[in-house]
């Protein structure tokens, strides 16, 4: 059974910053697409950012210039770095390698 933990959320300040570590269990996370959801109270779940096994990287028009999604092939971990955060950023993150999902992290940002 894939499995995939989320650590790193948290309550910031806004304009603060977060980093989003998702460590994952039999998959390779350089050989799959991982992405970065997140979910809002009574919001839809949403792509953030993916990142592909060749490395090519996706993100949310919300996020663009403000997130950056890194792997680490030696640790099998996928990064979610989070700068410039503001209020709308708070959400429940969750890693997935789709059907395949992590159980989340809160990160709250507080005005």
């Amino acid at each position: 059974q894939v499995q995939l933990v989320e650590s790193g959320g948290g309550l910031v300040q806004a304009g603060g910053s977060l980093r989003l570590s998702c460590a994952a269990s039999r998959i390779t996370v350089g050989a799959n697409t991982v992405a970065w959801y997140r979910q809002a109270p009574g919001k839809q779940r949403e792509l953030v950012a993916s990142i592909t096994s060749g490395g090519y990287r996706n993100y949310a028009d919300s996020v663009k210039g403000r997130f950056t999604i890194s792997r680490d092939n030696a640790k099998n971990t996928v990064d979610l770095q989070m700068n410039s955060l503001k209020p709308e950023d708070t959400a429940v993150y969750y890693c997935a390698k789709l059907p395949f999902w992590g159980q989340g992290t809160q990160v709250t940002v507080s005005s």
